[in-house]
């Protein structure tokens, strides 16, 4: 009877026993991307599209207590931008005191060698990893799900060491707009005779491929966000952006850069490269990955985007680079296609950087999600074998720099109240505040050196962690001139993008250095600054300040409300041309604009009316065409939407229709190939353009050309930007020539720098800028007046200083644009042409100059 009643007993208990465990496992399982997807990430012919990403991100918080998702807002287009922490629970459960170590590494300022230590001990290492920042470069983001499952659900010691000793920060889409463009144009085509074709828009609204060069000005809403999680919420020791690059080449770069390296960032920096691509590579050998290659191609010294930038916050920045495929559709590589001759790689042969050559083959979108995922996670198993010192490494960078600006020539910058457009340079100290710099405000006015500096302005200490990131952006550098950068023969090395980013020079700010410490009880700035604008008025009205930039987008905001504006030719009372008044409006409308823009509504005590005249705003079209589309139009919509210009995208078949002038006073054409403007491509590019269908080409053609010219004899404004200006020569047959144009590069080459100018100011295009100061040259034209009948016709409106036109960058030949032309207009008809040859929007951060584009607008 016992057993009779054991039994029962015995077997309710293991069903409970077995239901409970099978609950917990239910509890407990975690979702794998293939059962969620339908497909292993990276299969041929298939893309996970972001939304769908998205929600597997917040099934996995739901699963584990080892992942949180954090929406940090809508990216430029309205689509959520993710920032996933990875860890153990026990360290997702301490994060606000792992925050505060963090920041106490980031900046040991003041913090005693005892408390130090104990944070190095206590404190865990903090990695950041972006994924497809490109959109087009798929690989990263469809590695994503599966790193972090794999993170979620290993149970290995070494995973466990990662999630014990490192807070891992993924973003793991850092352009979610493109990634949703790029997954429905690749979906639309795969099965078709376009299938694998690159997109034939921008990938991004504004930006295109350049959303990598916005590592400094933050123009971006993606780049702000990620500028206060790396920058000033959590500083990361180490940060990778996983990319793709050509085909035809290594299968993948890995760090460290090769030479040259850009200056003052800690030399330990460097050295954590070569040790965290040591290990990278180490381990894609280990797992069987060929066509590795590290320290060559990719120069130390790039762009200021996100991977090239860290190293000046004190963080081992660094990117990887996957041959792509035709997005998820394999490609066939023949041995005989395999290319090196890049920077330390001269041939595609084995060498020490180089030890196992792929031997070509097919290539997949799986090879390159793997080859990423591994790469990924051998960043995160070197910070937490070696928890202590990284984190050790970490201070002793912020204490060599603080040292070593407390050491320099130049001690202390002052950017003072007093400039030229005192606007642009609060805009400039919010993206700085943003980058997580240290900067005081004087609340009285000052002198140091014999110099007096009024209440108002910003003081910078250069003793502090991110000494590199100052002098880089607020000191005039110039670009490295030795046998790294050029041949044997003299010929120059391009530099990756400009061979300066000197912040102030694109923005036109003045900086001040000291050679002494300026020991102050000035307040630290805690916050960004908002510049309060007033309004008082006078007798007749009131007026604005013309310098600033913000002017226009108080114009276009009155304008808006059909209140006129007039603007002043000659000086009067105080007031210079260019000045706008208003003498009627509303004043609540006005404090509203005051409050909104920042500048003041300043009182008119009386008007000279045959010094001024009426304000009318051009009805703008902006070109635009397809072949991937054009960054430097992309760049140019941000900057006109972030001032208030309306403005009609203007496509080719719209050109082509003629009668212009009834519908646009000013058509832009932004810097662009004459051929890309016209689509008279010729060989490989009118190849690969007749791939695309009909509806995706472009091209103003014949009709195009004659439709504009008749819009110019009519009243009309053209202004081109760049390069553009050769379709412009041609098609208008100006007698304008290109004093660079076929010169050999050891007779010209000015890579992206800044280049002393003269503005003549008198001119209605130049109203508002200083009588001097810089353009950024990017390879640009420079422009000579060909001697003719109609030499009246021809206005300089920028001319290029005589001599010693150098301020930051590289420059070679400089005789040959010494006083010649960068910007001029052209009469035509009863319009003009309007040839700027300088970068006057360069990725709307050459604030300078942005007045000389207003101004063909607003007249």
């Amino acid at each position: 009877m016992k057993n009779h009643l054991k039994t029962p007993v015995f077997l309710f208990l293991i069903s409970v026993f077995v239901l409970n465990t099978f609950s917990s496992i239910a509890q407990n399982k975690i979702t794998s991307p293939e059962e969620f997807f339908g497909f292993q990430m990276g299969a041929d012919y298939k893309l996970a599209r972001w939304d769908k990403i998205v929600n597997y991100f917040y099934e996995l918080e739901k699963q584990s207590d080892k992942i949180k998702v954090t929406n940090l807002g809508p990216s430029s287009e309205g689509h959520p931008f993710l920032l996933l922490l990875i860890s153990s629970s026990e360290n997702m459960a301490n994060l606000d005191r792992l925050q505060t170590i963090n920041k106490k590494i980031g900046d040991p300022r003041g913090v005693s060698e005892d408390s130090l230590k104990a944070y190095i001990k206590e404190g865990k290492a903090v990695i950041f990893e972006s994924m497809s920042l490109h959109a087009s470069e798929v690989g990263g983001t469809q590695m994503s799900p599966e790193l972090a499952y794999d993170l979620l659900t290993k149970d290995d010691e070494e995973t466990q060491r990662i999630l014990d000793n490192v807070l891992f920060f993924m973003v793991p889409c850092f352009n979610p707009d493109g990634q949703v463009m790029i997954t429905d144009w690749y979906n639309e085509t795969v099965g078709t005779d376009y299938e694998g074709l690159s997109m034939p828009y921008l990938y991004h609204k504004y930006c295109g491929h350049d959303n990598n060069r916005d590592g400094d000005y933050l123009n971006l809403q993606e780049s702000r966000y990620m500028a206060k999680a790396m920058y000033v919420d959590w500083q990361p020791q180490a940060y990778v952006d996983h990319h793709h690059m050509g085909s035809y080449g290594a299968r993948f770069y890995v760090p460290p850069y090769c030479d040259p390296i850009r200056p003052y960032a800690d030399p330990l920096v460097w050295r954590e490269l070569s040790w965290y691509g040591a290990h990278i590579a180490y381990k894609l050998e280990e797992d069987g990955f060929q066509g590795v290659l590290n320290a060559a191609q990719y120069a130390g010294w790039g762009h200021f985007g996100w991977h090239w930038i860290t190293p000046f916050h004190n963080i081992a920045g660094m990117l990887t680079e996957s041959a792509t495929a035709n997005y998820a559709t394999p490609v066939y590589v023949h041995p005989e296609q395999l290319r090196a001759n890049t920077r330390g790689f001269p041939e595609y042969e084995a060498q020490s950087t180089f030890s196992n050559p792929w031997p070509g083959g097919w290539w997949h979108l799986r090879d390159i999600v793997a080859q990423q995922k591994s790469s990924a996670w051998s960043i995160l198993d070197l910070a937490a074998r070696n928890k202590e010192t990284v984190l050790k490494t970490a201070v002793i960078k912020a204490q060599n720099q603080t040292k070593r600006g407390a050491e320099d020539n130049v001690k202390t910058l002052v950017i003072p109240a007093e400039q030229h457009d005192y606007l642009t340079a609060t805009k400039m100290i919010n993206k700085l505040l943003q980058s997580g710099l240290e900067i005081k405000k004087a609340n009285k006015q000052f002198v140091a050196e014999n110099r007096v500096f009024g209440a108002g302005s910003y003081v910078i200490s250069l003793a502090q962690p991110k000494m590199g990131l100052i002098k880089n952006l607020l000191t005039e550098t110039h670009y490295a001139d030795n046998s790294w950068t050029r041949s044997e023969n003299g010929v120059p090395y391009r530099p990756y993008d400009l061979a300066t980013h000197t912040m102030y020079e694109f923005m036109g700010v003045n900086v001040e250095g000291l050679h002494s410490d300026l020991i102050s009880d000035f307040p630290i700035l805690q916050e960004l600054e908002n510049v309060p604008g007033t309004v008082e008025k006078g007798n007749s009205g009131y007026w604005i300040d013309g310098k600033q930039n913000a002017a226009f987008l108080v114009v276009n905001l009155l304008q808006n409300e059909k209140i006129q504006i007039k603007r002043v030719d000659k000086a009067f009372e105080g007031l210079h041309p260019g000045d706008f008044i208003i003498e009627k409006a509303p004043a609540e409308k006005l404090n509203e604009i005051a409050v909104k823009t920042g500048l003041s509504f300043l009182p008119l005590s009386k008007i000279e009316q045959e010094k001024i005249h009426t304000v009318k705003r051009g009805r703008t079209g902006l070109f635009q065409r397809y072949y991937g589309g054009n960054m430097d139009e992309g760049w140019t919509r941000l900057c006109f939407e972030n001032f208030g210009f309306d403005y009609t995208t203007l496509m080719s078949e719209e050109i082509k229709e003629g009668s212009l002038k009834k519908k646009y006073d000013v058509i832009v054409l932004p810097s662009d190939r004459a051929e890309a403007i016209t689509g008279d491509l010729k060989g490989q590019n009118k190849l690969e353009a007749e791939e695309y269908p009909e509806k995706y080409r472009s091209g103003i053609g014949k009709e195009g050309v004659e439709a504009l010219k008749e819009f110019v004899k009519k009243g009309g404004t053209l202004v081109t930007f760049g390069n553009s200006f050769e379709f412009a020569a041609d098609a208008f047959n100006l007698k304008v020539a290109d004093v660079t144009n076929g010169l050999k590069s050891t007779e010209w080459f000015c890579p992206g720098s800044t280049l002393k100018v003269d503005f003549d100011n008198t001119q209605p295009l130049a109203y508002g800028m200083p009588d001097e100061g810089v353009v950024l040259n990017f390879s640009s034209p420079a422009f000579e007046v060909v001697p003719g009948r109609h030499n009246d016709d021809y206005t300089t409106i920028v001319r290029y200083k005589d001599k010693s036109l150098l301020k930051s960058g590289w420059l070679i030949g400089e005789k040959t644009v010494a006083k010649k032309q960068a910007m001029l207009s052209v009469k035509y008809g009863e319009g003009e042409v309007v040839l700027i040859g300088f970068r006057t929007q360069h990725r709307n951060q050459t604030d300078a100059t942005f007045k000389l584009l207003f101004n063909t607008i607003i007249r």
